[in-house]
């Protein structure tokens, strides 16, 4: 690890080693970014990368990652990440685009993108011993962290608003975790995690809080580089732009870190353009963006999509600046929006839960406003499996009718 030589932070640039912070900025409780030694890198891989693994999961990047090799060989842990790319041809001519591309993050093995950032806290919490991970989730990024926890026998706490979806909070029972439910909000939950940790010593996973989430979630990045480069596509990646749903503005961030890191590196000229996609109930990042500030006022946050619902983002500075330092934007997204967008992901054979149908709802928009036009390379990120919520599915679509068990009945229906 000799390629990982500090942290630094994000709002004051104030910089530190290793081992003397382990969460946010002392002077300003800034997120703290991973600084990473790219000679050290280079001289590693290659001039281009030549050198890289062929792991087909995220661990293909250990190099590029500030933490050693976790081991879990043959257990999920070792299957987060490379999820597929698809280009699905009628989701194209609903839009008029020419070149449209889907990554499907519900292929990770909890389903949702969460898995890129619980895999590499979990190595982070291997590496310096801590006996307990906790983290405060609306499902996703418990689950995520309680089936990577449990690959390698490791102990999870998951603290979640009473409100999240019941398929969520099976997850993390299955996986073995202890599940305490909060009566109240997911921001709640956060605030209890983070006393609970100091109280009893745990490692915290907290989104937005661990510095080590946004290297977990960087690999999508280092993913859409090498498809880029891998299919020799008709396009400079800095043309794509990539629409992505917003929460707590960590996965934006994150993506972002990742192509900075590929620049830093020379292994791209540009960085594609970055649109944050947030529901309207929930647009504490996106009205700051609007606003041309980084100051970020939060929100009574209230909607469907619950993944991305939070009145305080946690790393609304990195993912305003994600989109601002790419050229992109952001959109706002309505609950009837984000529903329509899943019954057209579903049509061309894609299960999305809200908040990652949320990421399409806006392209749909942004393609409405001409901000997109016909040729542009465009790739969409589903954050997470419609399964995770069947509820909110069964609200994008029509009841199936029930008929009685006879052809009359069939020829009815078929009118």
């Amino acid at each position: 690890m000799g390629h990982f030589i500090g942290f630094k932070c994000s709002l004051c640039g104030h910089e530190y080693q290793p081992s003397e912070v382990q969460y946010t900025c002392p002077h300003d409780n800034g997120n703290l970014d991973v600084v990473l030694d790219f000679q050290h890198i280079l001289d590693t891989l290659g001039t281009q990368g030549e050198r890289l693994g062929d792991e087909p999961s995220l661990w293909r990047y250990l190099p590029l990652l500030p933490v050693g090799d976790p081991g879990g060989l043959g257990t999920p842990l070792r299957a987060a990440g490379w999820t597929p790319v698809f280009s699905p041809p009628r989701l194209a001519h609903e839009q008029g685009l020419h070149r449209l591309w889907v990554k499907d993050e519900s292929r990770n093995p909890t389903a949702s993108f969460k898995d890129r950032a619980s895999a590499v806290v979990v190595a982070r919490a291997r590496e310096i011993g801590a006996e307990v991970v906790v983290t405060a989730s609306t499902g996703n990024a418990g689950a995520a962290l309680a089936g990577m926890a449990a690959a390698v026998e490791h102990k999870a706490v998951i603290f979640a608003p009473r409100s999240a979806p019941p398929a969520k909070i099976a997850q993390l029972l299955v996986f073995g975790a202890q599940v305490l439910l909060v009566d109240g909000s997911y921001d709640d939950a956060f605030d209890l995690t983070i006393q609970a940790a100091q109280e009893f010593g745990w490692y915290c996973r907290n989104t937005g809080y661990n510095p080590f989430t946004l290297e977990g979630k960087k690999t999508a990045a280092l993913e859409i580089w090498d498809w880029h480069r891998r299919l020799e596509l008709e396009f400079d990646l800095s043309e794509l732009k990539i629409f992505v749903s917003v929460g707590d503005g960590n996965i934006i961030s994150g993506i972002h870190k990742g192509f900075k890191d590929l620049l830093a590196l020379g292994w791209i000229e540009a960085m594609p353009r970055l649109f944050g996609v947030q529901a309207e109930g929930s647009a504490a990042i996106a009205n700051a963006f609007l606003a041309n500030t980084e100051k970020i006022t939060p929100v009574s946050a209230h909607t469907l999509a619950d993944s991305i619902s939070v009145d305080l983002p946690r790393d609304g500075v990195r993912a305003v600046r994600a989109a601002s330092q790419t050229g992109g934007s952001y959109l706002l997204v309505s609950d009837a929006e984000i529903l329509a967008a899943i019954a057209a992901l579903g049509k061309a054979g894609l299960f999305a839960e809200p908040a990652g149908a949320t990421s399409y709802a806006g392209l749909v928009k942004a393609v409405q406003a001409g901000w997109i036009g016909p040729d542009d390379p465009v790739l969409v990120l589903n954050t997470g499996s419609g399964l995770k919520d069947v509820k909110a599915a069964m609200h994008a679509v029509k009841e199936a009718p029930i008929i009685e068990p006879n052809l009359e009945a069939v020829r009815k229906i078929l009118g």
